[in-house]
């Protein structure tokens, strides 16, 4: 609830209006902001007062409020227009003490929305509808299906979050934000101007939820959320984001048991990563009722002994779940007789009775738009579950192939008339989405909030987000809401695979991608991890640099190697943001360079953490063009450098040695090498050119020449030669030498 000790008295709020008494103007004002609606029920003026700036665009004459209808359904209208969906503008406004009383062009509602003015932000909440029915002509109060409860069509500016629904420059920033998970938030990007929208539908709950106007300077924006969510219960979004645990990174466990977690650890703290995350299939066969695998002989207890560790060790434990579906294998299903709360894409009637032994079902309606993937063709007649293998779309409509009783369901006799629901069976076919409008969403909330609670749980990564029924804009968020409500302590930060504008309070940290093969990660980190990195920063946000894969080399791959944990780290750093670790211990122990892999995770992770690098040095990382390597100094900070890509990817199949340059003092260069796969000799024709050979934190190295003055160089963990020439001489002689060595 709103806290109302917060509110400003209403007597100066509206003493604005009366000063616009001689045009009917309303405006409503706090200290930042005096927002003007015309009495015609459009949108006059949005002023930034501290600065005297206009938000909204000159000569858009955009209605405040709208009301949307599916069909017109007063008689008159639908007599006159046709049968399609039609918006009508609100065209009066009045104020009523602190409720704004709109009217709409051509139809007789009235539409009470209560204003509430804060010093932080100004709330509009639709709380009634009132009919005036005209005494003539066949008139009854008719349906509505959505009501824009604001609409505000903003001058545009350099930064747009679409997420927050923000718009913002270095001067003034404009958000129109939910107040609830029903309320439906919007942008309409024209060629002018760029017009936010709240909207509440028929469908979700159309008075109740409701809208806040902020508009502050940009580096006020959170602290007027936080008043936000303060305000209205809402999850923590801006506290998490500004706890100084936000920016870690996470080891995220594969296999985990209590037999293995002190080597995890032991991996974790060696890439300088502080918080660390199991994910719910390493202990639970399946989601829905999360039974223990038999890894788990001592069930909660051998989970709570991993988080104890991992806590004992410094280290911050969280979870990695799924939650909106159900595991085909899981009791919900396949305990003889499933759950029928699983959601439901199409719905048939039988055509005709059919036996326990019939492979054809004959329906009445067409069945269109069905899953029809391989392990998505899933019917459910009762207490039985039937796969398909074909459905015809022209009479008789049959489903044909059907094998009965799958998922130890029992086949059964179904009369003329019974219901064939055709479930929501994932995409990836493991999963049935569940109905977000039965109780069975909190049922799996209620486990997973015990399983967070009495094993220390203090993060979560919201898997499989967007596998929800329609409508996706609510359903995501209200799904992820349930779980969050019943995870305490409320997770310090959340991430999720489908972000939803209320979920901007619960996934803190944005997303993670999947995986992606180290020949290929450089490119994919440029498609969408960039990208997002930069988009979500216009909604005060950062992004999770990851899921990161730990591969080994071998006969498909050369394995994840040192410069692509470089790049996606300074990336990272250079945004703010996490990276997280896919830790697969057989790989590490196989990976002839793991001690140089995170080593490069552990520095960048650590002057991340520690603020060392400036902001100017952050901005240039970003440029997705540019590589970047931390290199360590004994005594002071270490060193970073930009680097430049020295032996082309084809040659790793010659000679697997990777090398990166740069530019130093004197007209020297260094080279970074390394042997991508294990050990072994380059053979550099140096002359008398001076060479210095060190390892990667700085102790020099002794090498050996031989009789032609060949530099006799080992290929091994990652060194650092210092060549006495020029850049572009450096990298001919140190390629050359790679191109004219024997494999």
């Amino acid at each position: 609830m709103i806290k109302l000790q917060k509110l400003i008295p209403l007597s100066l709020v509206f003493a604005a209006a009366a000063a616009n008494a001689a045009t009917g103007d309303i405006v409503l004002r706090n200290d930042e902001m005096a927002l003007t609606i015309g009495d015609n029920g459009v949108v006059r003026s949005l002023v930034h007062i501290p600065t005297g700036e206009e938000c909204i665009q000159p000569g858009v004459d955009a209605p405040v409020c709208e009301i949307r209808q599916y069909r017109p359904y007063d008689n008159e209208n639908f007599l006159m227009f046709p049968a399609k969906p039609r918006s009508f503008p609100s065209d009066r406004c009045r104020m009523v003490g602190d409720t704004l009383m709109v009217e709409f062009a051509d139809t007789y509602d009235i539409v009470k929305i209560k204003v509430d003015v804060t010093p932080d932000y100004i709330s509009f909440t639709p709380v009634a509808r009132d009919y005036r029915i005209e005494d003539y002509g066949v008139k009854r109060k008719t349906e509505l299906d959505e009501l824009t409860v604001m609409q505000l069509p903003l001058i545009k500016r350099p930064r747009f979050g679409e997420w927050l629904n923000v718009m913002w420059d270095d001067s003034v920033a404009v958000a129109l934000v939910a107040t609830d998970p029903a309320t439906f938030i919007d942008s309409r990007v024209e060629r002018d101007n760029t017009t936010l929208i709240a909207a509440n539908h028929t469908a979700v709950k159309l008075f109740g939820p409701g809208a806040a106007l902020i508009v502050t300077r940009p580096d006020s924006v959170l602290d007027r959320m936080d008043a936000l969510e303060r305000d209205y219960n809402m999850p923590r979004g801006v506290e998490s984001r500004r706890c100084p645990e936000y920016p870690m990174s996470y080891y995220e466990l594969r296999d985990v048991t209590v037999d293995n977690i002190d080597r995890n650890i032991a991996l974790a703290k060696q890439a300088g990563l502080k918080t660390m995350v199991v994910y719910y299939v390493d202990f639970a066969k399946a989601c829905g009722h999360f039974e223990w695998r038999p890894e788990y002989p001592r069930g909660m207890e051998d989970l709570k002994e991993i988080t104890r560790k991992i806590t004992e060790a410094g280290m911050i434990p969280g979870i990695h779940i799924h939650y909106s579906k159900i595991a085909v294998t899981d009791p919900y299903i396949n305990d003889g007789k499933p759950d029928r709360r699983g959601n439901v894409v199409a719905s048939f009637s039988l055509l005709n009775p059919i036996s326990a032994t019939d492979s054809v079902i004959v329906v009445d309606e067409c069945p269109t738009d069905l899953r029809l993937e391989d392990g998505r063709r899933l019917l459910m007649i009762d207490d039985e579950l039937i796969m398909f293998d074909k459905a015809s779309t022209t009479r008789p409509y049959i489903f044909s192939g059907c094998r009965r009783g799958v998922y130890n369901s029992v086949a059964a006799p179904h009369g003329a008339g019974s219901r064939a629901a055709h479930l929501d069976v994932d995409d990836w076919p493991l999963f049935i989405r569940v109905d977000q409008n039965t109780g069975i969403q909190r049922e799996i909330a209620q486990r997973l909030g015990k399983i967070y609670k009495d094993c220390g749980f203090r993060f979560v990564y919201f898997d499989g987000a967007e596998d929800v029924p329609m409508p996706y804009w609510y359903n995501v968020s209200r799904s992820q809401l349930e779980v969050y409500n019943a995870m305490q302590p409320a997770p310090m930060w959340a991430e999720g695979a489908q972000k939803s504008h209320y979920g901007w309070h619960i996934l803190s940290r944005g997303n993670a991608f999947d995986l992606f093969p180290p020949e290929r990660i450089r490119q994919a980190m440029k498609r969408y991890t960039l990208r997002c990195a930069a988009q979500v920063a216009n909604d005060f946000t950062s992004v999770n640099f990851g899921w990161v894969d730990y591969l080994a080399p071998s006969e498909k791959t050369i394995g994840m190697q040192p410069d692509m944990y470089d790049y996606i780290c300074s990336k990272a750093l250079a945004w703010d943001s996490p990276i997280s670790l896919v830790a697969k211990v057989d790989q590490i122990d196989s990976h002839p360079r793991t001690d140089d892999n995170l080593l490069t995770v552990n520095l960048w992770e650590t002057a991340k953490l520690d603020k060392s690098v400036s902001s100017e040095l952050k901005a240039a990382m970003r440029d997705p063009d540019t590589e970047w390597t931390i290199i360590p100094r004994r005594g002071r900070q270490p060193e970073i450098r930009q680097v430049e890509q020295l032996t082309p990817d084809s040659l790793n199949a010659v000679m697997p040695v990777r090398a990166f340059s740069y530019a130093v003092e004197d007209n020297h260069t260094a080279i970074v090498y390394w042997n991508i796969r294990g050990e072994s000799q380059l053979s550099l024709p140096a002359g008398d050119v001076s060479l210095k050979l060190e390892t990667f934190d700085g102790r020099r190295l002794k090498f050996r020449r031989d009789r032609e003055g060949r530099a006799l160089l080992p290929v091994g963990e990652r060194r650092i030669l210092t060549v006495g020439l020029p850049l572009q001489e450096a990298r001919d002689l140190f390629i050359n030498a790679l191109t004219n060595q024997q494999p």
